[in-house]
């Protein structure tokens, strides 16, 4: 009876062996063309759209020595006189010399696309006695930008759309030396490129031969890759292997551009071009065969300008906003939760291990 009783009680304790799972189907890819269009592919003509209605900004910053003739690129850059406010300046009068840092806006539109562009012209730097951290209000003036964008950014009750001050863009311009960079454009170019985009050009580029220019361009990579310098396209932002073979192109062959710029127009082969007149004949800015001002247009303007866009906000304004926020204990910048203004907060430093 005892043994009866133990293995009755072990078969109740014995579960019942359950069903196995129906395993489930693979699914069966519907070829959506059978079923009808659906319309998944409007989706980049309504984003085309909302951005001809809104329009975008574009914020580019000029650098460099005392009269490389960086407000004249600009105009040729953009086909108008952005680096001047005043519309009573004709192509004639000599361009004045800048001696503040000056943000102009002008809104461009083409093919009924509007974009709001601002034009950040820096005074030439290098002709002081001194010219000990002459870098440093320009990197100051980047900053507030930032800074600016942040606070906005912040507030409970923000705008529906930010005004983006934030400099996009910095085209530094080299002296054609032939020789080497100087050191106060190594010091200068180290200090920015942290900050904002930097794109190297070489200004006045008809005053080398082809062999000096070719020879130039070479040293001056050679010489930023020796110090440290990262200038636009960064290698580590390459998104995927398309990106990096045309990006390793531009850096390998491009930078930095070598450039002419000019606001007048001359008759050539009875078209009307941009150019500079010598006595040898005329170097026609947009000629591929005379300098890269072209390629300089094409990069800035027609492949990467979205892309410059996106590398300020998603890297270098995020440096800063990270950076400003760990200051202030994670804070908005100066405001307490309910709008008083608060002392800085000191980083806590990290308990060590004993």
């Amino acid at each position: 009876l005892p043994e009866t009783r133990t293995d009755a009680a072990m078969s109740e304790l014995v579960p019942e062996p359950r069903p196995k799972p129906a395993v489930p189907m693979k699914p069966v890819s519907i070829n959506s063309n059978l079923l009808g269009y659906i319309g998944i592919d409007t989706i980049i003509e309504q984003m085309r759209k909302k951005t001809m209605k809104t329009g975008f900004d574009f914020n580019i910053m000029v650098v460099g020595q005392s009269g490389l003739g960086k407000s004249t690129l600009v105009n040729t850059l953009f086909k108008s006189q952005v680096s001047r406010k005043a519309s009573s300046w004709n192509r004639e009068e000599k361009i004045p010399k800048t001696v503040e840092i000056k943000a102009i806006g002008h809104v461009i539109e083409e093919g009924g696309v509007k974009m709001k562009l601002t034009v950040i012209d820096t005074p030439g730097f290098g002709d002081q006695i001194n010219n000990e951290n002459c870098w440093e209000p320009i990197e100051k003036y980047i900053n507030e930008q930032y800074e600016k964008f942040l606070k906005e950014e912040v507030n409970i009750a923000r705008k529906k759309r930010i005004p983006d001050t934030r400099v996009h863009c910095c085209l530094y311009f080299i002296s054609p030396t032939g020789h080497s960079l100087r050191p106060l454009d190594l010091e200068f170019m180290k200090h920015l490129s942290k900050v904002v985009n930097i794109i190297p050009v070489i200004a006045k580029a008809d005053t080398m031969t082809l062999e000096e220019k070719s020879e130039f361009k070479q040293r001056v990579r050679k010489e930023l890759e020796v110090n440290g310098i990262e200038f636009y396209p960064q290698k580590e932002f390459d998104e995927d292997l398309e990106d990096k073979t045309e990006n390793d192109k531009i850096r390998q062959e491009s930078m930095p551009f070598a450039v002419v710029g000019s606001d007048k127009e001359y008759q050539v082969n009875g078209k009307r071009v941009l150019g500079r007149k010598t006595p040898w004949g005329i170097i026609e800015v947009e000629n591929l065969n005379h300098c890269e001002f072209a390629l300089l247009r094409d990069f800035v303007i027609r492949t990467h300008l979205q892309d410059l866009k996106e590398v300020t906000h998603n890297i270098h304004y995020e440096t800063y906003r990270a950076k400003r926020l760990n200051d202030n204990g994670g804070l908005p910048p100066g405001e307490g939760l309910l709008g008083t203004v608060l002392p800085p907060v000191p980083a806590t430093p990290c308990p060590t291990a004993e």
